[in-house]
């Protein structure tokens, strides 16, 4: 009987075979050495929980670099609404979603995955922006008590996925039980509009949505497990359905709304990272707009300006810049509006400044209707 391990290192192993000579040579002579990479200064990153995201420069000094990255993966029991309603979560470094990282086109990411003895099952990262051995899937499988390091090259900017796709059920299963994430890849001389016009932001979040599939008992309650096993062939049985009992942001309903709003000043422009792993989704920011919206997430093409409602194909990571210029509480909301009310797809900015009456203004306050 193959391991997992083997059938996917076999899988890459038979593909390499099939590879043509002068498909070989080319990308011998494409490559750089390992001494030189040795050679490349590097940059060890520290990752944070979402909506926030770690310290980086927007515009790349000086050449590439090796970015490293450490990542533990955690199975852990989360709390996904007000009604106490158990997900028997998987996540990367702790998190729905795994936390963001970035680096610049043509930096090398070095990733060390870890999965501690206290996990129950294998798991691996597939990341989207890599290119080769499914998408790193087939390098990173790891069993609990192991861990791997990955290094791959970002030659594609953009905002992209990352997710665990260990083989068969298992790999829906891992994704909609939080094991998901996005990495974003900035051009070497920043973000551009259509124009070639240099963007920046003051701040950048990322909002990572997730559609969870709880089992329910005879009486139409949520159901708790022991562990991640006892919970498999019920939530299986759901997902088959493809109707969600949840859909929320960065891991639970009201994850990012009172006092874990995200928080931003008038004159500020916010850079809004959006994926959803597995569904597709619609971002609206109720009061504002999205000046410059990258719905694929694909920095090297125009962004789209002016956006009311964007979308974000399912496997998928999209980029929105907005400059707030009214203060107050806006919701972020998935506008499929059952998904957002109903489901729990709401989030909030916090905004703080003065008001404009010239954009915004109640010329008269409700009252009667006048009978004259």
């Amino acid at each position: 009987m193959l391991t997992r391990r083997e059938a996917l290192l076999g899988a890459v192993a038979a593909g390499a075979v099939a590879a043509t000579l002068p498909q070989v040579a080319a990308a011998a002579a494409a490559q750089v050495s390992e001494a030189e990479i040795a050679a490349l200064p590097r940059e060890k990153v520290t990752l944070v929980a979402p909506p926030h995201v770690h310290a980086h420069e927007q515009v790349a000094k000086g050449g590439p670099k090796v970015v490293e990255f450490t990542m533990p993966i955690e199975e852990k029991p989360v709390v996904i609404d007000d009604e106490g309603t158990v997900l028997q979560g998987m996540t990367f470094n702790g998190s729905i979603p795994g936390p963001m990282m970035v680096v610049h086109e043509g930096d090398y990411v070095e990733l060390t995955l870890v999965n501690p003895q206290a996990n129950s099952m294998p798991h691996n990262i597939d990341f989207h922006a890599a290119t080769g051995a499914l998408g790193g899937g087939a390098l990173t499988l790891i069993n609990p008590g192991e861990q791997v390091k990955l290094r791959f090259k970002a030659t594609r900017t953009g905002t992209f996925v990352y997710h665990c796709a260990p083989e068969g059920p298992m790999i829906p299963w891992h994704v909609v039980s939080g094991m998901h994430g996005t990495i974003m890849v900035l051009p070497r001389d920043g973000l551009k509009d259509g124009k070639g016009k240099a963007l920046a932001y003051d701040r950048v979040y990322y909002v990572g949505e997730n559609d969870f599939y709880i089992p329910r008992d005879e009486d139409g309650n949520f159901k708790t497990y022991e562990s991640h096993g006892d919970s498999y062939a019920d939530t299986l049985a759901v997902m088959k359905g493809l109707v969600p009992t949840h859909v929320v942001f960065n891991g639970a309903r009201g994850s990012l709304t009172g006092d874990n709003a995200m928080k931003a000043k008038v004159g500020e422009t916010v850079l809004i990272v959006h994926s959803q792993a597995n569904r597709d989704t619609r971002p609206h920011l109720i009061g504002g707009h999205g000046d410059h919206v990258w719905e694929e997430g694909k920095f090297a093409n125009p962004p789209a300006k002016d956006l009311e409602t964007w979308f974000i194909r399912g496997g998928s990571a999209g980029a929105a810049l907005y400059t707030f210029r009214q203060p107050g509480v806006y919701a972020y909301v998935n506008h499929n509006l059952i998904e957002a009310v109903e489901l729990g797809a709401t989030a909030h900015f916090l905004v703080e400044g003065d008001w404009n009456d010239d954009l915004m203004k109640q010329v008269e306050a409700p009252g009667p209707i006048p009978t004259n």
